[in-house]
């Protein structure tokens, strides 16, 4: 028979997840085939690299090498060439849909960038493929030169052509990598997909705080629904203050107090009627003292029999204790989901663990149950009450329990933070989406709290008062939504200062401020890429937040050696000129606090530098873009009523003939120097197809 600790954590399976949930992927190395320089490695039965090693002269001494130690497997298979012999090791790695190419071990030096890629991209920095869904990477170490580009894999998986060269050439793989390698013991995705939707809107809490009212909710939903909604803000979110006091009791979280006369259902119709959809706060602390000493047993219990309490968290709810989840917490997310709530804020989950259950440990140990899994049962019944639909976004500070059962992880204080973009840089959106906290955009970082969440893929939450989003200010929200979905260019933690210590949640008796592993506010890194990779091109954009004044290598971005890219500021709307492995992009303009600049690579025809309707220079609005010898050809989302401009390159003695659009009108052509500005404007929105010709070859 199983003893209560491990009958409780085999029972603790997240109830959106069927009892058949896959198989784990075993941590175990990959069978590997070397046969007359062919190379294969095979794990799960697929094979996820099939190529040959090729040498300038004799065939190259080879080592097989596999280690367990800490349960961690790494394998490497590692060829050396003799005397000055050089090696080749091309091939193609094949993992899921889920797999992208990435940087699996920090550079020696060199700059510190914070990468992430949007689609199939192609870096030179990038030297692994990880394979999220079975937790696998397969990289090359370093000195060996590494080239992947991707290659068609079809429907049913992700393919790169990989070109190792070099004297010698160590080849290695690590399954379990997360889960294992990087520690994250719950890290299970066979079982999971992250968030992969747009996170975008408006929080209550700094804009009105807990004094917010339904007149309050109203006014911000019609601004938002007007103003903002077309640009990509889906989500209007109401905080602390609706709720009946003391918290605790389902009724006090479903029955709104007197500032909130029409209810909570009330309130959520309102909210969807502006064409948003509703977001809710809520908590898991208990303050109702009367409800707690007439019902001990539903709560953490003191050596004495009453219901113990801790800072911020009141009494302990025991989520272990027959009743306490049925009777005080799981009605109350039914209920609101029933009622069409689809953005569920999970607040004062660090104090129920670290005040609660991590503080009266041995409340826990005398009944034979661990901690941890009482914890993250508790997440995963309000998980199961909700469902898989909605968004869950827990809060605050980093919780490695629960893994797989959220969707957003608000990693740091409260106070929007920059550290997350560079502490836990590795986890967007491959562990859960990353929340940095609410954006203020009428402060003076607005613009670069807003650049730099939207192109790492992160969630941005406005709480401005509404009548803001009728300034200008307003253009800082609407060039930064919607939220792309993007991919970590490193599978490492850019400064692993916090992310290393994180081990240290488990052992924390305290949540009243951040702790040594929570994502610092303070910015750590100034310099943040975005690769975005679509069918017709790959450009790249970057955002510098220091005005230091020096050059920027390209090959620090791993662009191409001795190639012309055309570079473009976004914020400041104005052509930087060609550029070739050095980028002086010149100061930041204090208007906007960061710098934006877009880098395609340079053809010899005119060519589309940039849109102005996304801080990535065509990231949401550009489905294609092409160039038949005399006209250029694109189709872009336009938003209703919003100047849409095309920033075009053209070469010396370009010639234009005109330029037209369907479902919008060209408003705007100017020309300066080799930059050419159209604009066009569509009353309706939507899908535009437009058209830029050029006379018999495009130039003279």
């Amino acid at each position: 028979m199983l003893k209560p600790a491990l009958l409780l954590a085999a029972c603790v399976l997240p109830p959106f997840l069927s009892a058949q949930a896959p198989a784990a992927p075993p941590s175990i190395p990959a069978t590997v085939e070397l046969d007359a320089g062919r190379v294969v490695f095979r794990y799960q039965d697929r094979v996820v690299f099939e190529g040959a090693i090729v040498s300038t002269g004799t065939p190259p001494a080879t080592i097989r090498f596999a280690d367990s130690a800490g349960g961690r497997v790494t394998q490497v298979v590692k060829w050396t060439a003799a005397g000055r012999d050089r090696l080749t090791l091309a091939g193609v790695v094949r993992g899921s849909p889920e797999a992208f190419a990435a940087e699996a071990e920090p550079r020696e030096d060199g700059l510190r960038v914070v990468r992430h890629a949007v689609g199939p991209v192609s870096n030179r920095l990038n030297r692994a493929v990880y394979d999220r869904h079975a937790d696998w990477v397969l990289s090359v170490d370093v000195p060996a030169a590494v080239e992947l580009v991707p290659d068609d894999a079809g429907a049913n998986g992700v393919a790169y052509q990989l070109t190792a060269t070099g004297g010698e050439i160590s080849l290695r793989f690590r399954p379990r990598f997360y889960q294992k390698h990087r520690g994250l013991a719950q890290y299970r995705p066979w079982e999971y997909q992250p968030w992969t939707r747009s996170v975008a809107g408006w929080t209550s809490w700094y804009a009105y705080f807990d004094k917010v009212t339904e007149q309050d909710i109203r006014t911000t939903a019609e601004v938002l629904g007007e103003v903002l909604r077309p640009f990509g803000y889906d989500y209007l979110q109401i905080d602390d203050g609706y709720q009946t006091l003391p918290i605790g009791l389902p009724s006090h979280w479903l029955d709104a107090n007197e500032k909130f006369p029409g209810g909570l259902a009330e309130l959520r119709r309102t909210i969807s009627n502006s064409g948003l959809k509703p977001g809710i706060w809520t908590n898991v602390s208990f303050a109702d003292r009367a409800a707690a000493e007439a019902h001990p047993k539903w709560f953490v219990r003191n050596d004495d029999g009453t219901p113990a309490r801790g800072n911020w968290v009141g009494y302990v709810m025991d989520g272990s204790a027959a009743g306490t989840m049925d009777t005080l917490v799981t009605p109350v997310y039914r209920a609101l989901k029933a009622m069409g709530w689809t953005y569920f804020k999970l607040d004062a989950l660090r104090h129920l663990r670290y005040e609660g259950y991590n503080s009266y440990a041995g409340y826990f140990t005398a009944r034979g149950l661990d901690r941890e899994a009482v914890f993250r049962d508790f997440v995963g019944q309000v998980r199961g009450a909700i469902g898989r639909d909605v968004y869950l976004l827990a809060c605050w500070g980093i919780r490695p329990e629960l893994i797989g059962l959220v969707d957003g992880m608000r990693v740091g204080d409260d106070g929007f933070g920059y550290g997350s973009f560079a502490q836990y840089n590795s986890f967007n959106n491959v562990v859960w989406r990353n929340d940095p906290d609410h954006i203020e955009i009428h402060q003076p970082d607005g613009y670069k709290a807003a650049t730099l969440t939207s192109l790492t893929g992160s969630v941005l939450m406005l709480t401005d008062l509404p009548e803001v989003y009728r300034t200008d200010r307003a253009e800082a929200a609407k060039r930064t939504a919607p939220v792309l979905f993007t991919r970590p260019g490193q599978v490492y933690d850019v400064d692993p200062s916090r992310s290393s210590l994180l081990a240290m949640a488990n052992t924390e008796l305290s949540g009243s401020g951040p702790r040594p592993f929570d994502a610092d506010q303070r910015e750590v890194v100034s310099l943040y890429q975005l690769d975005i990779a679509r069918p017709f091109e790959q450009w790249t954009v970057l955002a510098r937040t220091r005005d230091d004044g020096e050059a920027i290598p390209l090959s620090e971005l791993g662009l191409l050696p001795g190639t012309d890219y055309l570079a473009f500021d976004f914020w400041e709307k104005r052509a930087l000129g060609v550029v070739r492995d050095t980028l002086s992009p010149g100061p930041i303009d204090p208007q906007f606090g960061v710098q934006v600049v877009c880098l395609r690579q340079r053809v010899d025809h005119p060519q589309l530098l940039a849109t102005s309707r996304h801080v990535t220079c065509g990231g949401p609005d550009l489905r294609d873009v092409s160039w038949d010898g005399r006209t250029l050809r694109g189709t872009s989302e336009l938003v209703a009523g919003d100047g849409y401009e095309l920033y075009l390159h053209e070469p010396d003695g370009s010639r234009l003939d005109g330029a037209t659009a369907d479902e919008a009108r060209v408003v705007g052509d100017q020309r300066d120097g080799s930059t050419r500005t159209i604009r066009l404007m569509s009353q309706r929105g939507g899908v535009v197809r437009w058209e830029v010709r050029y006379r018999t070859g495009g130039t003279e």
